[in-house]
């Protein structure tokens, strides 16, 4: 028999597949790594859930401390493919912890700030080790696991990224109102500090799974899949398609609190409560990607295409109430699949051989579909207004499903002219 089984249209080498009941999952290292990923998105976002206090603090306007989130995205995007190169060969926690204790300097550099310019510098430095965080933290996830399971290590650690929505920017935004935006970036720093000190201890090194540093497989590792033997070209289309789908998702999402702003007004706590109800609704969708990790190019496409209908349906959430909930709730749970499945799609198309590139591909792409989905989303609205981005921003994801789709109806194809066994499913 093959030593492959291909699980809806992922190659998974049986070898790699756990024992019935057994969980093999590195609990103590995928949750330490996903603390890491907590703080790293809190500390992304600390500036818009503080704005107004550091705004009057700092002696400039909201619009301007807005951009130290931007500024954070486009350095994450130029800094993380030259520092992961910088660091290549080098045991991957030591760049994590390192990483975390450099983003601590940043939070500190800004509670401390006395001006603009110089909080900026902070923020600066925060974001080159922000990029590196996540580049090291996805490649060495991929590194503890075997491939059968890195769907669900990927969601694990992607958890903590969640939780940094849900949870760390409304604290900071209470600890700046209770106390002071300088104490939020102040505790951000500790938090920092502590995640490093954990992942020193508790995280463990790579396993049988890892690549060497010349980019080839230890010995005895387990083969790579059939995918990541066809080059970086399977990769890169993947990347780019998620690219999109990232442009059209994050384009809407800028502007999220003025498109339900009718359905908010007959739900508790109005924006507030319905944006409590998309960060509760995408940590489920995270959970449902980790149960779906041998599915994972199948899913996304569906999660994809939930997007789309999501974001299209943005349109008509003022129709009635109980809509727009609806469409809040499946715009959270779909868009929240999709980090995990697109990170795990692209660590295993990248194999072994190219992890490190595969991993900061994932920091470059989220960073930059944020940052141009954003700006295109602000000149359409400032052209036309806000109702004229539902359907511009749904076609761009839709178009991205598309193209996954056709991805994956080739690949089925290729695995059967080329004799590779028929797709199963679990």
């Amino acid at each position: 028999m093959s030593d492959f089984t291909v699980d809806g249209m992922e190659t998974t080498p049986t070898a790699t597949r756990p024992a019935a009941g057994r969980d093999t999952l590195p609990w103590p290292s995928l949750l330490v790594l996903g603390a890491a990923t907590f703080v790293a998105v809190t500390a992304e976002m600390l500036p818009t859930a503080v704005l107004p206090q550091m705004s009057s603090g700092l002696g400039v306007t909201e619009a301007r401390t807005g951009l130290l989130v931007s500024i954070w995205a486009a350095v994450v995007v130029v800094a993380s493919f030259p520092l992961v190169r910088l660091t290549a060969g080098r045991d991957r926690r030591h760049v994590i912890a390192a990483a975390l204790a450099v983003l601590a300097v940043s939070g500190l550099a800004t509670a401390l700030a006395p001006t603009y310019e110089v909080a900026l510098a902070g923020r600066a430095l925060g974001a080159g080790a922000v990029g590196l965080l996540w580049a090291s933290a996805n490649a060495h996830t991929a590194d503890l696991v075997p491939d059968a399971q890195l769907g669900r290590a990927v969601a694990v650690v992607l958890g903590g990224a969640t939780a940094g929505m849900v949870l760390g920017t409304p604290l900071a935004s209470l600890v700046a109102r209770v106390a002071d935006w300088r104490v939020a970036f102040t505790a951000l720093a500790v938090l920092a500090l502590v995640a490093a000190l954990a992942v020193r201890v508790v995280v463990a090194p790579a396993g049988a799974h890892a690549a060497v540093p010349d980019g080839g497989a230890r010995p005895g590792a387990p083969a790579a899949p059939s995918d990541a033997r066809q080059g970086a070209g399977p990769m890169l289309a993947v990347t780019a398609l998620v690219a999109v789908l990232l442009v059209g998702h994050y384009g809407a999402y800028t502007y999220v609190t003025r498109l339900v702003e009718a359905p908010a007004q007959a739900v508790p706590g109005g924006v507030s409560g319905l944006l409590l109800l998309f960060g509760l609704a995408s940590a489920s969708g995270v959970a449902l990607a980790g149960r779906l990790g041998a599915r994972t190019r199948g899913a996304l496409v569906v999660a994809t295409a939930g997007t789309a209908l999501a974001v299209a349906g943005l349109a008509v959430v003022d129709v009635h109430p109980v809509l727009g909930v609806a469409v809040v709730s499946l715009w959270g749970m779909t868009s929240g699949a999709v980090p995990p499945l697109a990170q795990t799609l692209i660590l295993r198309l990248g194999g072994p051989s190219r992890r490190g590139t595969a991993g900061a591909l994932i920091p470059v792409l989220f960073n930059g579909g944020i940052a141009v989905g954003a700006a295109l989303a602000s000149a359409a609205v400032a052209a036309a207004g806000v109702a004229v981005l539902p359907l511009p921003a749904a076609v761009l994801v839709a178009a991205t499903a598309v193209g996954l789709a056709l991805g994956a109806r080739a690949r089925a194809q290729q695995a059967g002219a080329t004799g590779s066994p028929v797709p199963v499913r679990r």
